[in-house]
């Protein structure tokens, strides 16, 4: 079952129902902001003060950071993490599957707007199927004349029982750009988190485990060779208006991501992926 919904202020969203699962998704950024397969806990963490607003970006769930990663490299000023998480996208799919999964695919595609701030013509699909795992594809496509270039995240918050009760494995033996310290370091062991991480993984596995104390959470990734990994811990959570002081405990973020060295170039007429399933 899909069901178009509205809040009083125009925003709208896709719920979605199904015999293994229920996700919600806006068409502003086509921003997946819940996902729980059935009789179990939510896979994805959303802030208990998020935003639900036009032009704003939702604090939890799978911001899609595009046509840049973090700050743009040029201009500072631009929008952090680019325009597509707060774009109107339109549905071009909806169909219920055999297996009673459910898929969507929605677009979003170069405009006078887009283009007043990164002048390139370009599609971008966003297929999602929801069921027992989460699978999502973005598939990002150059209609222009001329190569351009790209840094992407799926940026996904998980909703974990306690910070302090998470291993995420998979990165072992993988360096690391530290955004806090400006350093690349070695990670030699799984990663555990006392204090507040900001990191960008490189020659990552293509499978990681989120290990919760009751749960994993496990990633399989596509088109990617990095991972953003992110906690703010209880400081910076302090400085954010749509997140709680201690909503760092609740929450980590593992970001299927072309990240810094990662970045795409893609080519005239041709498509890139970036992927991830979730379950």
């Amino acid at each position: 079952m899909i069901i178009e919904k509205e809040l009083e202020d125009g925003f709208k969203y896709l719920e979605i129902k199904n015999a293994h699962a229920e996700a919600k998704i806006t068409l502003q950024g086509a921003h997946i902001f819940h996902f729980k397969p059935i009789k179990k806990e939510p896979i994805l963490w959303l802030s208990n003060l998020a935003q639900f607003k036009i032009g704003k970006a939702i604090r939890g769930g799978i911001p899609i950071c595009f046509p840049w990663f973090g700050k743009h490299k040029l201009d500072p000023s631009l929008a952090q993490h680019g325009f597509a998480r707060t774009s109107i996208w339109k549905l071009v799919l909806s169909e219920e599957l055999e297996d009673n999964t459910t898929h969507i695919i929605l677009e979003l595609t170069s405009n006078l707007e887009t283009k007043k701030i990164w002048n390139y013509d370009f599609t971008l699909h966003l297929a999602v199927t929801i069921g027992e795992k989460l699978d999502i594809e973005m598939t990002i496509t150059n209609r222009d004349k001329k190569a351009f270039e790209i840094s992407t995240a799926l940026h996904s918050y998980f909703n974990i029982s306690d910070i302090e009760n998470i291993l995420i494995e998979g990165v072992e033996g993988c360096r690391y750009f530290d955004a806090l310290s400006k350093k690349e370091e070695l990670q030699n062991e799984k990663l555990n988190f006392t204090e507040e991480v900001d990191r960008v993984y490189f020659n990552i596995s293509k499978n990681i485990d989120l290990v919760d104390k009751n749960r994993t959470i496990k990633l399989e990734q596509e088109g990617s060779n990095s991972l953003v990994i992110w906690n703010p811990w209880l400081e910076k959570s302090k400085t954010m208006s749509d997140m709680e002081d201690e909503g760092y405990k609740t929450m980590v973020c593992l970001e299927t991501a072309n990240a810094l060295e990662d970045s795409q170039i893609v080519g005239v007429g041709e498509s890139h992926v970036l992927g991830v399933v979730i379950g």
